[in-house]
């Protein structure tokens, strides 16, 4: 007898073994804490762009807002509950923007790109609530001489360079009223029809997350270089890299180091229309 879906059940290929675990659905009987589990640092860097170049890389229904200020932020997370204990890192690239759909509008940062070093994050993020999820190699976090030092690559092509120094003790960031939380663009191409889409949709991770408690916050200056790849370098990615490469940065907006706990599942994200 063939097996079906259980209705209510978050699956992922393959299917045919039943209902996948994940940060959203924990096997039955494991405890979990999101007070405490994952620990995180984070180390954080904001510059200003020209909005012409940035335009560029906004989808259609959206449009910048405010100041055309691209963030970078590198998160290294620890003790997390649904990988067991263990941890992985990811990197997001920013900015502000307004969606206006249909029936929907919504305000808050554009997440365009996260790098992660595992790829369990990588599809159950895809999968299920759209995040734009790309493998890099990830170094570890090192604090040298007053400075934060961050790095990505891959297969030994470094494509990123993040540092903050100057760090001086800094109140936890005040969140923005105005936004509605972090909005993406979910999609996936249709097989065997080339250039279209099976799925094309905004998600919205909404704000507030009263899970997470910030415990040090360190502000500073930042600087930061995604550095330009040739097809050879970045096969499946150059293309991303060498678009972030361009965006002039006019001016470094400082940068920040974070050490907090905690955070939700986001199994509150919503597709808007």
């Amino acid at each position: 007898m063939s097996y079906r879906f259980e209705a209510g059940r978050i699956y992922r290929m393959p299917t045919h073994f039943g209902p996948a675990p994940g940060p959203r659905q924990v096997p039955t009987g494991i405890a979990v804490d999101p007070t405490r589990s994952p620990r995180r640092l984070t180390v954080e860097a904001r510059f200003l762009t020209d909005p012409a170049r940035l335009e560029r890389h906004v989808p259609e229904g959206f449009v910048l807002a405010g100041e055309p200020i691209v963030t970078v932020e590198f998160h290294y997370m620890t003790g997390i509950d649904w990988l067991a204990g263990r941890g992985y890192t990811m990197i997001h690239v920013s900015w502000p923007a307004t969606f206006s759909g249909r029936r929907d509008k919504a305000a808050g940062k554009f997440l365009a790109v996260m790098w992660e070093n595992l790829a369990d994050p990588i599809i159950t993020g895809r999968d299920e609530i759209g995040h734009p999820k790309l493998y890099a190699d990830i170094a570890e976090p090192r604090l040298w001489d007053g400075r934060q030092v961050c790095t990505a690559g891959w297969m030994g092509f470094r494509f990123l360079d993040l540092e903050v120094t100057q760090l001086h003790d800094a109140p936890p960031a005040a969140p923005s009223a105005a936004s509605d939380g972090t909005l993406m663009l979910k999609y996936a191409p249709r097989t065997g029809a080339w250039g279209e889409a099976d799925v094309c949709q905004v998600t919205l991770t909404p704000s507030g997350d009263p899970d997470n408690t910030v415990e040090h916050r360190q502000a500073g200056t930042a600087s930061l270089r995604f550095h330009r790849a040739t097809w050879a370098d970045l096969p499946t990615m150059a293309h991303v890299v060498n678009a972030l490469a361009d965006l002039p940065v006019i001016e470094m907006r400082g940068g920040s180091v974070t050490r907090s706990r905690g955070g939700k599942s986001a199994r509150d994200q919503r597709v808007l229309v």
